[in-house]
């Protein structure tokens, strides 16, 4: 049957991390899910994050203390869920006692503990900075912690990739342009960007998941007022290179009662920020002000005896949160949780659109979101994410994954199989498969980025551009120079030509993997 006269059971709007994760639990519960993504996955919000699977302690001081403890439950599910491109991280909070007093962040740590149960993260503890510590010399003692690191764009991506292995299908570049109610069923005009053609399909339900565009996307594609208004925040990141040898990610408090993170890098970097500045404009512009670099290079010179200043930026990013309109003043305190708004009206197809939320919260608020409208699909099973591994996450630790790939490919240099299984985890094995030695990888981009791993992305992971594949799928563009980067955009434009290519990376389910041995 051709696509366009096909009826789904449910259209996702949306190809954030919330979007992709609503996409993947609701395909498991066995709807025919279709998402629709109008650039590439996770390419705003989503992408644009602290990297961090985290509870929010500086939550605590705003009350959330419902939010908190959920996130930090599912903290310990997603570490378990995704272990190559999620791991525990300590975190060090340097005391400044003219700014919280250590009985408020002890308070506050030993909520942390114990507001949810703990099983893969140490407690918290107090600690002292002697002589050979990264902090000024007036800075002599601290506390740390435990939270969890994520690559937030390869989240995304393995979401989709389950979503697709359950029957889903995925269209990045595709824009919702116009829905309508006819009778029981959605009806929607799509437009592929990259073609600029339109197809008009239907569904039995509607999500709008479009992030910082969730408000809009009533006035522009229904066409009618939006229920809720979304609060832009950007939130402003700068990468340099790394300001200290520890292990430890620290969080900076700040006078004006802001934290920034600092936070160990792709091996030789520090990712610093964030930021929290309320944003008015197309979410789609946002960059970092001169402001903002200012910002953080102050607070981080605050603590640090190693200083940084604008010319030692090696890179930025900034993104949007779409954050509930709660009417907060300053835009730090504005809430991180989310809620939904179902419309329903008698015999006519539903929509939930998801308004808020965070990255750690993500599966949560799509079991959630699912559940919400199961009701019109009686037939739907019941919820499966909590416990189940992602793409790539059917291995025991980073170190015997490690062994494993060297087992089978001694000839791989150390440094290019932590990359793989911190990147891929086993779905590795897949553009692997036949190599005998480093020049069957094909040809050699620059750094570590050979052409199978290229091909992987653009034929199982919808990368198509040079962006997608150096800022998204990996960080290769860290390390790449311009002159690298414009030899591999030569080559996607070949690959990208030949129209089986598209096909195959638009519809190709995930590859079964091969098992560690």
């Amino acid at each position: 049957m051709a696509e366009h006269q096909r009826t789904y059971d449910l259209v996702v709007i949306g190809g954030g991390v919330n979007g992709a994760g609503i996409a993947m639990d609701a395909s498991g519960r066995g709807l025919n899910v279709m998402l629709c993504e109008m650039n590439d996955l996770a390419s705003a919000t989503s992408s644009n994050s602290s990297k961090l699977v985290h509870g929010g302690l500086r939550y605590l001081e705003h009350y959330e203390f419902r939010l908190v403890k959920e996130a930090l439950a599912e903290r310990e599910s997603l570490l378990g869920n995704a272990p190559h491109i999620m791991w525990p991280l300590r975190f060090r909070l340097p005391h400044r006692p003219h700014l919280r007093p250590a009985w408020m962040i002890r308070i506050g740590l030993f909520l942390y503990d114990n507001l949810a149960k703990r099983e893969r993260l140490a407690g918290s503890n107090s600690i002292k900075f002697n002589t050979n510590s990264p902090m000024k010399p007036s800075i002599t003692k601290g506390f740390e912690y435990s939270d969890g690191w994520v690559d937030d764009a390869r989240l995304v991506v393995l979401c989709a990739q389950a979503a697709q292995e359950k029957g889903a299908t995925i269209h990045t570049h595709t824009q919702c342009i116009r829905a309508r109610r006819v009778g029981p069923l959605w009806e929607l005009t799509l437009k592929n960007r990259r073609t600029d053609t339109e197809q008009t399909i239907h569904c039995k339900a509607l999500i709008n998941a479009t992030g910082p565009w969730a408000s809009h996307f009533f006035e522009d594609a229904i066409q009618t007022k939006a229920p809720k208004q979304i609060r832009l925040v950007k939130g402003s990141h700068i990468i340099v290179p790394k300001i200290h040898d520890e292990p430890q990610a620290y969080i900076l408090q700040n006078e004006d009662n802001r934290i920034v993170f600092v936070i160990p890098y792709e091996d030789e970097f520090s990712l610093i920020g964030t930021t929290d500045v309320d944003y008015k404009g197309d979410p789609s512009k946002v960059k970092i002000s001169q402001d903002e670099i200012c910002y953080l290079c102050s607070v981080v010179n605050d603590h640090f005896s190693h200083t940084i200043g604008p010319e030692d930026i090696v890179w930025t990013y900034s993104g949007v949160r779409p954050l509930m309109d709660d009417e907060r003043g300053e835009a730090q305190k504005a809430s991180r949780d989310y809620t939904f708004e179902l419309e329903a009206p008698d015999q006519q197809a539903p929509l939930l659109s998801i308004f808020g939320g965070k990255i750690t919260t993500y599966r949560k608020l799509a079991e959630a979101a699912t559940n919400a409208i199961a009701p019109f699909f009686p037939n739907s099973t019941p919820a499966w994410t909590k416990k189940t591994r992602l793409p790539g996450g059917d291995f025991e630790s980073h170190e015997s994954l490690t062994k494993a790939i060297s087992a089978r490919h001694s000839w791989l240099p150390t440094s290019l199989i932590q990359r793989y299984v911190r990147t891929y985890g086993t779905a590795c094995y897949h553009f692997l498969e036949g190599c005998q030695a480093i020049d069957d990888l094909g040809e050699h981009f620059g750094a570590s980025l050979y052409q199978k791993e290229i091909d992987y992305l653009v034929n199982y992971e919808w990368a198509i551009s040079p962006e997608d594949i150096l800022w998204r799928r990996t960080k290769m563009g860290l390390r790449l120079t311009n002159e690298q980067k414009n030899v591999l955009s030569s080559y996607l434009e070949s690959c990208l030509s030949n129209p089986l290519n598209e096909q195959v990376a638009a519809q190709t389910p995930t590859p079964e993997l091969a098992p560690i041995s």
